[in-house]
């Protein structure tokens, strides 16, 4: 009988030991992530910054390949700004709506 719970409760201690390092193991490796996300949110914000300064400047050319270019400047800002809020995103099953600009899966012009 003795012999049983001992062997018992040997086993689940080293399933214990065995669980609680690799708890700390994922613990280490979501912590890592998550540092690595708001260093990607940090190059993110800077980025976005960056390119609303040139979208500010205005046009002196009409021509059609510089509207082409600003507008695809403009959706790549947007697109900054979608990735960002998807990356703090709560709710996943909701429409992401920033300053008008409504993202939505296939949405390609």
């Amino acid at each position: 009988m003795i012999l049983t719970l001992s062997i018992t409760l040997g086993i689940l201690f080293i399933l214990l030991g065995a669980s609680v390092f690799i708890n700390v193991r994922l613990g280490i490796i979501v912590l890592r992530i998550q540092d690595t996300v708001e260093e990607t949110l940090d190059v993110l914000d800077e980025r976005y910054e960056s390119i609303s300064k040139i979208l500010e400047i205005p046009l002196y050319n009409d021509s059609p390949e510089i509207r082409k270019i600003h507008g695809d400047i403009q959706k790549c800002r947007d697109a900054v700004l979608v990735i960002a809020h998807r990356l703090v995103a709560l709710d996943a099953d909701r429409d992401i709506e920033v300053e008008g600009v409504i993202e939505r899966e296939g949405d390609q012009e």
